[in-house]
């Protein structure tokens, strides 16, 4: 993926070494960790009835600058990505008379306070749709590599691209519906609404990098799909379930398999299309 050219986001907040001591914690926060063991989950579900943490205030967040993310590679790419996405859903809302209101990416190290609770790299990147931002420790980037064994920088860009996805779905309105509709379910029920959730998400990631080859921010290289898909096929429920105990429960999935986030990836990214992403109405997932 050649991105070094490409136009930088201003909506890039980096809250990493600054040393805030973070409200919160003990056995709460650890059963939401464990319950938010795979990244791209609305915390939302997950941080409701917590103890509130108190959000830093606006001295404590900077944007990085030019020289900053000169020295940060990693954050550099991301920001080149998120900038990639606010392009692109920019066009694909504008085509439906609607205005795309850009997220924030918050950068940080260990733990953060969000609207949605208490955030750990524990739980992998996530979007909070009550303040419209997504979070990422950029370690987790190397769990990807080592961990899960789905190295690239595309790989990276799709984690980004999903989070994404998940702020689209809140300004259309999914997410709210979709949390209604799992406060009223059963467990399996709510389970399968995530999982339908997390597709989508998925799919509109594909959207964006189908529709990334005809900007000027990024060039798709030849192996950055197949980088793509390999991230999704790693962090399928069914296998991470198969590496953490052995066995494989599909109620329990939150996200999906292994071949259903490839697959919704790979329609999304076929397609173009977001309207092809309805996997609410598809009797196949």
């Amino acid at each position: 993926m050649r991105w070094r050219s490409g136009r930088r986001s201003k909506n890039v907040i980096d809250r990493r070494g600054a040393g805030r001591k973070i409200a919160g914690g003990g056995i709460g926060t650890i059963l939401v960790i464990l319950a938010a063991m795979y990244f791209g989950v609305d915390p939302t579900f997950l941080l409701e009835g917590m103890q509130s943490v108190n959000v830093p205030s606006s001295s404590s967040e900077t944007r990085p600058g030019e020289a900053d993310l000169a020295d940060d590679p990693m954050a550099d790419m991301v920001s080149v990505v998120i900038a990639d996405t606010e392009e692109v859903w920019r066009d694909i809302f504008a085509a439906s008379n609607k205005r795309y209101e850009e997220p924030r990416l918050v950068l940080f190290a260990g733990s953060t306070s969000s609207a949605c609770g208490l955030g750990q790299a524990a739980m992998g990147p996530f979007y909070c749709s009550a303040d419209q931002n997504a979070y990422i420790d950029l370690t987790f980037f190397r769990d990807l590599q080592n961990r899960f064994n789905a190295p690239g920088d595309f790989a990276q860009a799709y984690v980004v691209a999903h989070e994404v996805g998940h702020h689209v779905q809140n300004l259309l309105g999914i997410s709210g519906e979709v949390q209604r509709l799992r406060r009223q379910s059963s467990d399996v029920e709510s389970n399968q609404l995530s999982v339908r959730l997390e597709l989508q998400a998925d799919c509109f990631a594909g959207v964006w990098a189908n529709r990334t080859k005809r900007g000027t921010n990024i060039a798709l290289e030849d192996g950055d799909i197949e980088e793509a898909l390999n991230a999704a096929s790693a962090i399928g429920d069914d296998r991470l379930q198969k590496q953490a105990r052995g066995s494989v429960s599909p109620d329990s999935f939150t996200h999906g398999s292994s071949a259903q986030r490839v697959r919704w990836f790979r329609l999304g990214f076929e397609q173009g299309d977001p309207d092809r992403c309805d996997t609410f109405s598809s009797d196949t997932l």
